[in-house]
């Protein structure tokens, strides 16, 4: 099952007939280099971009030079699913580590989203999730102090990738430098490493290069009020599993 059809269970339950539809739509396949652009603001759209290993992320160059980090795509998202309706792209899709893309013809895919209406709610429902992390990330950045804002992020991130099997509630890898960090939270790369030393100190994280571990997890969510409910997950392994 690839990272696509474990993220898309959570949004219906999807037969095993579905899941074979949407695993055969990976076909073409590329690896991109780290910090190497996916699709750059300006391009016209063409296919559907998937992500199928490593980070990548959205982001804007303001004026001055400084980088403005407005996502992050992790393994199973779609950079931009109904990208075909707009006359060109007004962000720019990088890798941060290496990535493995996948590139889905947008008329096969708008073809099963006719055919299929179980995928369709599915793509709808990943698209409006992608809108919830937006509201939050707008709320998180601008509302709290730097330490809950990181540790909200941080929280975020394990929950995104435990979805698709790459963490738990004890440890994550974490492979953003300070500088990507302090892109993404408004703040400097220096004032990053203050607020992970504040984390680390109140026994909220314990890092090890890329490293994360999560001492306490339900006390870091409680830290910076983080509730997964804006991910809308609500599949249950066991039940659905069963189903399946």
């Amino acid at each position: 099952m690839t990272p696509m059809s474990q993220k898309l269970r959570q949004a219906n339950l999807l037969t095993a007939h579905d899941i074979a539809v949407l695993d055969g739509l990976v076909a073409n396949v590329r690896s991109v280099g780290a910090r190497e652009d996916i699709v750059s603001e300006g391009e016209p759209p063409r296919d559907v971009r998937l992500i199928l290993e490593g980070f990548a992320c959205r982001y804007k160059m303001m004026p001055g030079g400084r980088r403005a980090i407005m996502a992050y795509l992790l393994p199973g998202d779609f950079c931009d699913l109904h990208v075909s309706i707009l006359g060109y792209m007004d962000h720019t899709i990088a890798a941060v580590t290496p990535c493995v893309v996948a590139d889905l013809p947008q008329a096969q895919l708008d073809q099963i989203i006719r055919k299929e209406p179980r995928i369709a709610r599915a793509l709808w429902w990943a698209t409006l999730v992608d809108e919830a992390v937006l509201r939050e990330w707008l709320a998180n950045m601008g509302h709290r102090p730097s330490d809950r804002k990181l540790a909200h992020l941080l929280c975020e991130l394990r929950r995104r990738l435990e979805i698709v099997g790459l963490a738990d509630t004890r440890h994550m890898k974490l492979p953003l430098t300070q500088e990507e960090l302090g892109d993404t939270l408004g703040i400097s790369s220096v004032h990053v490493n203050r607020v992970f030393q504040q984390l680390r100190h109140a026994n909220l994280v314990v890092t090890h290069g890329r490293d994360i571990a999560f001492p306490d997890l339900d006390r870091l969510e409680q830290f910076c009020d983080f509730s997964p409910e804006y991910l809308h997950l609500s599949y249950d392994c066991s039940e659905r599993a069963a189903a399946l």
